[in-house]
């Protein structure tokens, strides 16, 4: 039997992805663009009922290709409010089609948004040594600045705790718990 963090409970999806991919660094634009626009949607929300709504928004957004969502229209957000797949809140559906052009002008500015956002921890992931959960902060002065940051490059949805989050489920930080078995194994990735 295997020691996790804590926050999975007992949820087979949460286990999975606990197991396969939160913390894992990641350097693709594309994976990078899929947490942004899930992570938005989970403002005021709980990371559970946006990962269980995954394949729904990936179908809604075009399998999170930023090129095609860029182009999603005002029939598009209509449509999309009436999907019960995905998390219908219009004012975060519009800001998906508003961040997916944020991030093609950083894109653009700075070659890939993976070397923009690699540079808020100088390109190397910060390896935390949290022995509980309730250690584990909800923001950081660098989730203060990549939030600051964003919202001036005009993205929505991205305060500072979303943006911590941002960084976790990315691997820009490693916030296994010590006892967790991904928390050592994760740290050869860094």
């Amino acid at each position: 039997m295997k020691t996790r963090c804590q926050w999975p409970g007992k949820d087979a999806l949460m286990i999975r992805y606990h197991d396969e991919e939160w913390g894992v660094p990641v350097y693709d634009d594309k994976k990078w663009f899929e947490y942004l626009l899930l992570e938005s949607f989970q403002a005021g929300l709980s990371w559970k009922i946006v990962w269980h709504k995954r394949a729904g928004f990936r179908r809604a957004f075009h399998d999170f290709d930023v090129h095609k969502v860029v182009r999603m229209t005002p029939q598009d957000v209509e449509r999309l409010t009436e999907d019960s797949s995905i998390i219908r809140n219009r004012l975060k559906i519009k800001a998906s089609i508003t961040n997916a052009q944020a991030f093609m002008r950083v894109q653009k500015e700075f070659e890939s948004f993976n070397s923009y956002i690699w540079s808020f921890t100088d390109g190397k992931s910060i390896h935390n040594q949290f022995t509980d959960l309730s250690d584990i902060p909800t923001s950081t002065p660098v989730s203060d600045a990549i939030s600051k940051d964003l919202k001036n490059r005009g993205f929505k949805f991205v305060g500072s705790t979303i943006c911590y989050a941002f960084m976790q489920a990315a691997g820009m930080v490693n916030d296994h718990t010590i006892d967790c078995f991904r928390h050592q194994e994760i740290n050869p990735l860094l």
